[in-house]
């Protein structure tokens, strides 16, 4: 089979497409023929090993995986002796944020992991792009109390995370204002924001509009930049550590000393964040934002794209031919 291939941690210029053994099954794992994958921020992380406490979960000196890919889509070619969940045949998608090799052909899964069968409605492609992002998302919202009379502000709307965390606010009913570029506007509105401000959270700080939470999906804003717009009581919350690990350190300082709180989601429960999500599109309230797809021979330029912070969306990889056509949004 072809798979993608590092033999230590670094960008993605070391990245190649190699050929590999197909994988054998154990016992409680299942065979997927990989039709899709994503190239994601998390992609990112195990590709580099960065920030380097990700080591202790992704392998310390080198990569537990030779292959990059943290999630899949795609049809299950054999069952380990001891499944009945999953059969030959069965279309199936799943998720592990440390790493799964899954940028290959052929993925071998152990069914303790996040795997689920894909909604009839689906494509492979629907499928990568309810994983990654959506997983944070739901991690987001977890971690905020908010309620039908809430307002909320997130930026970066367009983002995987982001667009994910618009749908799930706006189905709760819950006002969410978003940061974009202008040029999506229409989407980010379209995913259920009341309005977009360009890009750079300072259109919408200077707006003179108070958020109960302020949600960094992209982490490229600091809660004191942010705390203005942040009512007595509310919450910041980013997705990266940020500058010195301070979205870390905060929660603990905020807790007591601070009228408006920082919260550090650190995201658990990847099986239920991805069942929430599911129910969520099979109730038609859930979509998948894909920006573009890339085949898995250019998958450096695949993640040399993600690492512009540009995309909307998911940005798919296609590992087959077979894979169906992407449906622009």
């Amino acid at each position: 089979m072809k798979s993608a291939f590092r033999k230590s941690y670094g960008g993605f210029e070391s990245l190649r497409i190699v050929e590999s053994e197909i994988p054998n099954v154990k016992a409680t794992e299942i065979l997927v023929q990989v039709m899709a994958s994503s190239v994601s921020r998390t992609d990112s992380a195990v590709l580099r090993g960065k920030p380097w406490v990700f080591r202790f979960f992704t392998g310390l000196i080198r990569p537990r995986h030779a292959a990059t890919g943290t999630d899949f889509a795609g049809i299950v070619e054999s069952v380990g002796s001891s499944i009945s969940e999953f059969r030959v045949g069965d279309r199936v998608y799943g998720f592990r944020d440390t790493g799964l090799g899954s940028h290959a052909e052929y993925v071998a899964v152990d069914v303790k992991e996040a795997v689920f069968t894909i909604p009839e409605s689906a494509s492979y492609h629907d499928a990568v792009a309810m994983t990654e992002g959506a997983f944070y998302a739901v991690n987001f919202r977890r971690k905020a109390e908010l309620n039908s009379a809430s307002r909320v502000l997130v930026i970066g709307g367009t983002g995987a995370i982001g667009s994910a965390l618009i749908q799930i606010l706006a189905a709760e009913g819950i006002r969410v204002d978003a940061v974009a570029p202008a040029a999506h506007a229409e989407l980010v509105t379209g995913l259920g924001a009341e309005h977009c401000f360009g890009i750079g959270e300072a259109a919408a700080l200077e707006s003179g509009e108070i958020y109960d939470v302020v949600f960094d999906s992209v982490g490229k804003s600091r809660f004191v930049t942010c705390a203005p717009a942040i009512k007595p009581g509310g919450a910041y919350l980013s997705s990266e550590l940020g500058n010195h690990i301070e979205n870390v350190y905060l929660p603990l300082v905020t807790k007591f000393f601070r009228k408006k709180k920082v919260l550090f989601p650190f995201p658990t429960d990847i099986a239920g964040s991805l069942q929430s999500i599911r129910d969520l599109r099979e109730s038609g309230k859930f979509v998948s934002v894909i920006d573009r797809e890339f085949p898995l021979v250019e998958i450096t330029a695949a993640f040399e794209f993600v690492e512009k912070g540009q995309k909307k969306g998911t940005v798919v990889l296609a590992i087959s031919s077979e894979t169906p056509q992407v449906q622009h949004r």
